[in-house]
């Protein structure tokens, strides 16, 4: 099974909650050196408007300044509060817009044996080694897409070499390309076969796991359905969760 996730933007600061709609609002102000124009690209009534300014700075601090008139006119800018403020919510998007990307693979399976806060749990996939929490039996381990390593079977350093603790061998069972990365998904040989039936066709319960690769690597090892590919991955980079027994 494969998770996706989604998130919302938002900042907090002192219990005023900044948005994308705060964030469009001080974007059109400085496009149009006005609050009033910008009312009214935002559809929004300038009484509104300003009431939500006022809310912003007894959070942050003044976010703009009036320009007094002249032969110019006047007018209102950002102040650099307000540019701090842009530029902190860029970085906050940007690093969210990156976690939604990553995709996780969740693996079923229940507890061999324990080395403190690690163990092994045997899965569909074979035993992986995960972090698991403390009692716990049967588990869900969840493993991020952007936390596989892919690499050419003939390829693969030996396990004593590598801090790659988990490795199985698939094939790769579809591709979804972007500009820069691509989701791979592959189906994972498992632990009672190599995930197909006698007619090369992929078995109903085969393993799936989903890597995030640059479209550089995915070149380089030639990632195209029906390659044979090693998956790995850190211990600590697979994480369950416990689940109800039975």
């Amino acid at each position: 099974m494969t998770v996706e996730k989604g998130f919302r933007t938002e900042l907090s600061v002192d219990g005023v909650t900044i948005d994308r709609r705060d964030v469009e609002m001080l974007e059109a102000i400085d496009r149009h050196g006005s609050m009033h124009a910008a009312a009214e690209e935002l559809g929004r009534s300038y009484a509104r408007l300003q009431r939500r300014i006022v809310e912003i700075e007894e959070a942050v601090g003044p976010v703009t300044e009036r320009r007094r008139g002249g032969s110019g006119g006047g007018g209102t800018e950002l102040t650099s509060a307000a540019d701090r403020l842009l530029r902190r919510f860029s970085r906050h998007r940007a690093e969210l817009d990156g976690v939604a990307t990553v995709t996780e693979s969740v693996l079923p399976g229940r507890v061999r044996e324990r080395d403190g806060e690690l163990a092994t749990v045997d899965t569909p996939a074979g035993p992986v080694l995960a972090l698991v929490p403390a009692g716990a039996t049967a588990v869900e381990v969840s493993v991020r897409s952007d936390a596989v390593v892919l690499s050419d079977p003939a390829e693969t350093p030996a396990e004593a070499g590598t801090s790659l603790r988990n490795r199985f061998e698939g094939v790769v069972s579809a591709v979804d390309a972007g500009d820069a990365v691509a989701r791979v998904g592959i189906e994972l040989d498992g632990a009672g076969g190599d995930g197909r039936d006698d007619d090369g066709a992929a078995d109903a319960d085969a393993v799936e796991l989903e890597a995030l690769v640059t479209t550089r690597s995915r070149e380089t090892l030639a990632l195209d359905p029906g390659r044979r590919v090693v998956a790995s991955f850190k211990a600590t980079a697979a994480r369950a969760i416990a689940v109800e027994d039975g």
